[in-house]
């Protein structure tokens, strides 16, 4: 029997030109946007109800008293007995299991940490007084289950009855369509958060040319409409009770290209900065508990001002060779980017005899996502050998859960168990609680940190 040949011999031209086509202009672009967008709709539709809205499912008491309010079901039920002014859920069968919404379970848990044992933690850790946490995750190699990840924090944070804010940086808008969130224009994203930074900047920066008797810089239509936004104009509700969302969407990109220009205009702006002291400004810090920001796969300024805005920040990265190697790059292109934005402003500093630029972090972990043991066990234990604690030792599974849930457009915590075999779900959610368990810890280690700093302080 002959064998056959490779399939790029003897190609025929006459039959390549007739698969070729003509050949593509822009509105052939356009047209495949908007064959695309159609999909994009028809698939989306998969997560949404039939008014159009996505709504969270609900949660059962085995649900809830396995994850969510650490009693026995039994003690469970008898709450609810004696208190009747309590959510009492409901059935969807004779002596079938009581189902609750998340706002309900939400009441559950304040009722618990009131009036339960004091032994449980109940509620979730948060110090009085202090500003909530930013939580950037970034990595500029697509591919790491970078914003998957994010999203499942964000939920796994919601669930455990933190309040969480979720800040689209992505201009390809896939963490806003997790969410459900629809942006029509940059003037629903961060982009008038940015501009207003730099012209609240420039009005300082005209009073002082004025003061000198010099002429002030224009402030053109961009930045004065800029002027009149704050963040919760832009925040969103979600069919998550305590996640909110400010979106993303294609024009955000511009941002890259603005920035530079509004850097030009004014040497003095530190756009690194813009983003963090927006939010704290606006109130965003008070009112929630984690920002969490899901950045673009690149180190262009959108990401530059997540990243300096964050306190802690995760890195997703898979167990392979190449990923390995491009962590190392990003990381690099950190120390690089961070430390000669440091080095311009304390060359003024200094001259000027002001306190000198240093960034610093919570805490930097990198995360290995979309792990095989059977195939890459070898090559993560050779990376947590070189990255030592800065690799976290969990390591985030892709399991068939993973799958299922973002065929069907949702998160595995948005999945109802029911809709998979018992084992395959305790698997998937597994993997992201021992994640979220991981940056939790982090999270009250930082924030217990500042207390006990405030604490010195005011002694």
């Amino acid at each position: 029997m002959a064998e056959t040949l490779p399939p790029y011999f003897n190609i025929d031209p006459d039959q390549a030109l007739s698969h070729l086509g003509g050949p593509a202009d822009t509105k052939g672009f356009a047209e495949i946007a908007r064959a695309c967008s159609r999909g994009r709709a028809d698939l989306a539709s998969r997560g949404l109800e039939a008014n159009g809205g996505r709504q969270l499912r609900l949660f059962s008491t085995w649900e809830i008293t396995r994850y969510l309010i650490p009693v026995a079901q039994a003690h469970f039920r008898r709450v609810l007995k004696a208190n009747p002014d309590l959510p009492q859920g409901r059935s969807e069968g004779r002596g079938s299991a009581k189902w609750f919404s998340l706002d309900e379970v939400l009441r559950l848990r304040a009722h618990f940490g009131q009036q339960g044992s004091r032994a449980k933690n109940y509620l979730p850790y948060r110090p009085a007084g202090l500003p909530a946490k930013i939580l950037a995750v970034a990595n500029f190699k697509g591919g790491v289950g970078k914003t998957s990840t994010a999203a499942h924090l964000a939920m796994s944070a919601a669930l455990d009855g933190y309040r969480v804010l979720v800040v689209d940086l992505d201009s390809q808008g896939s963490m806003t369509s997790i969410f459900g969130g629809r942006v029509a224009d940059e003037w629903g994203t961060v982009f008038p958060l940015l501009a207003r930074h730099h012209a609240e900047y420039l009005r300082g920066e005209n009073q002082r040319r004025l003061d000198r008797g010099e002429t002030p810089l224009p402030l053109d239509d961009t930045l004065a409409e800029a002027l009149k936004i704050r963040a919760p104009d832009l925040v969103q509700k979600t069919h998550w009770p305590n996640i909110d969302l400010i979106g993303a969407q294609l024009n955000l990109y511009w941002a890259e290209f603005q920035v530079p220009v509004w850097r030009m205009q004014g040497r003095g702006w530190k756009l690194w900065d813009a983003l963090s002291e927006v939010l704290a400004a606006d109130g965003i810090l008070d009112a929630y508990d984690l920002v969490l920001l899901d950045t673009p796969p690149a180190l262009g300024y959108l990401t530059i001002n997540g990243l300096a805005a964050a306190d802690i920040l995760l890195v997703p990265m898979g167990a392979s060779f190449l990923e390995f190697d491009s962590t190392g790059r990003f990381f690099d292109m950190l120390a690089t980017t961070f430390g000669s934005i440091e080095e311009a402003e304390n060359l003024a500093a200094r001259a000027l005899g002001r306190g000198e630029l240093a960034f610093q972090w919570d805490a930097v972990r990198a995360l290995v996502t979309r792990y095989d043991s059977t195939q890459q066990a070898e090559l993560a234990m050779l990376i947590q050998t070189y990255l030592g604690p800065t690799l976290s030792p969990h390591r985030q599974d892709f399991t068939a859960l993973i799958g299922q849930a973002s065929e069907q457009v949702q998160g595995i915590y948005e999945a109802d168990y029911r809709d998979f075999n018992r084992e395959t779900y305790a698997r998937g959610r597994e993997t992201f609680d021992t994640t979220y368990a991981a940056v939790k810890q982090l999270l009250i280690g930082a924030w217990r940190r500042d207390e006990l700093a405030a604490r010195a302080a005011a002694e």
